[in-house]
């Protein structure tokens, strides 16, 4: 094994502590401790026009060699990404209904009316870009991202109640060379409080829609992924998230 493919291990929360200042991501946490604006995709990072002809398959690691303990400093990560996929199936099934739950894989309606599965993919795109651009280290890899579930507000929901964005994707982190995976495929859930009614219609007018904070969390989920030893832990949000989970 690499030696720094084992950093890449550890850093992935396999059973070696490492240091790091990274703060869990919550549902109250800023988007501002990531880049606000940066601009075009940089030119080292590529975005994947066809994820379709991806395949994202868990592998078993090769563990015979055991790797000594690493300490990382502080806030480091021995990463830095050089392409993204997106995947969203068409088999996913979009629902439009103006319900205060509607049911189904992809609701949405932070954009106008179209094909959901191109603007979930273009979300997820924008937000992972933003996410990996202060990651520096050495050691390149790819990104594989297949979502599985995009499920935020219909307008009944977000003008009243409110509720949880509720995002589920499974991550494949893979050597840029040899295209293997680095760790096992992960599905990640990520939460995010909904805002509802009155603080719904505040946010909107401080610009803070259902994309900007979509997409602002879900690049703290992907750094914080790629950089705590521990990987992202979710938020717990109550009842709408037990909801969810029905």
């Amino acid at each position: 094994m690499k030696p720094v493919k084992a950093v890449v291990i550890l850093m992935m929360g396999l059973g070696v502590t490492a240091c790091s200042s990274v703060e869990p991501v919550t549902r109250n946490a800023p988007f501002e401790t990531l880049p606000s604006d940066i601009g075009p995709v940089p030119n080292s990072l590529a975005i994947v026009e066809n994820p379709d002809a991806l395949t994202v398959a868990a592998a078993a690691l090769d563990q015979t060699t055991a790797a000594a303990p690493v300490v990382v400093p502080a806030g480091a990560a021995p990463v830095h990404v050089e392409s993204v996929a997106v995947r969203v199936s068409r088999n996913l099934k979009v629902n439009e209904a103006n319900s205060y739950y509607p049911k189904g894989d992809i609701v949405w309606r932070g954009d106008p009316m179209g094909d959901r599965y191109v603007q979930v993919q273009k979300i997820f795109e924008d937000a992972i870009t933003r996410g990996v651009a202060p990651l520096d280290g050495a050691f390149g890899v790819d990104l594989v991202i297949d979502v599985k579930r995009f499920h935020a507000l219909s307008e009944k929901a977000r003008y009243t109640i409110g509720g949880v964005h509720n995002m589920v994707f499974d991550l494949a982190i893979k050597d840029a060379e040899t295209g293997e995976l680095v760790v096992p495929v992960r599905t990640i859930t990520a939460d995010l409080e909904a805002f509802g009614g009155k603080q719904a219609v505040a946010a909107d007018g401080r610009g803070e829609t259902q994309k900007v904070r979509i997409e602002g969390y879900l690049a703290q989920v992907i750094n914080q992924e790629l950089t705590d030893p521990e990987g992202f832990k979710n938020a717990k949000l109550g009842l709408f998230q037990v909801v969810n989970n029905l």
